[in-house]
């Protein structure tokens, strides 16, 4: 990955995340109609919307620390590494290292760890649970309350199929 100006990068991460108007659209929230349902909306949005998901939990942790100043400096070090190495990579540019291909898991979990570690030993692991707690809260409230962006097939048929307004006219034999 070669380095980039911080307005290339600050591009990038625009262009990686989803529309912010799109991620709020109010029309597409709806209650699912079982826990099978929500388990499959939240899977669908986590691929879907995974950058604004991550950045919200961030801004999460980040607001958490306005009280622990030496935690902020070092929690905005480590958020100048997941702005380089995360965001501002789009999805053909992946990360190498010495010719072998990082994939975008093991730098969002590497990242994850070295971000809870350095807070941790900081002195504000309570801090940082609540508030990583709070983000996932947060993420899975509303992966389970926005219907998917994508009209797929559902990997369980019909058995999540809306009952209660019938497609056809029944006559009784």
């Amino acid at each position: 990955m070669s380095s980039q100006s911080p307005l290339t990068a600050a591009t990038q991460l625009r262009q990686r995340l989803r529309p912010w108007a799109q991620f709020f659209n109010l029309s597409t929230f709806s209650l699912p109609i079982s826990i099978s349902d929500a388990t499959y909306r939240i899977n669908q949005n986590l691929r879907y919307f995974l950058p604004n998901y991550t950045l919200l939990i961030l801004i999460t942790l980040f607001l958490s620390l306005i009280y622990h100043p030496f935690s902020l400096i070092i929690f905005l070090v480590i958020f100048a590494g997941w702005v380089f190495l995360y965001f501002s990579r789009s999805a053909d540019d992946p990360l190498t290292i010495s010719n072998f291909e990082i994939s975008d898991r093991i730098v969002l979990g590497f990242l994850g760890l070295v971000t809870l570690v350095a807070l941790i030993f900081a002195k504000v692991w309570l801090n940082v649970v609540v508030s990583v707690v709070i983000g996932v809260v947060i993420v899975c409230l509303h992966g389970a309350l926005r219907a998917p962006e994508e009209d797929l097939e559902s990997p369980y048929g019909t058995l999540l199929s809306d009952v209660t307004s019938p497609q056809e006219e029944f006559t009784i034999v």
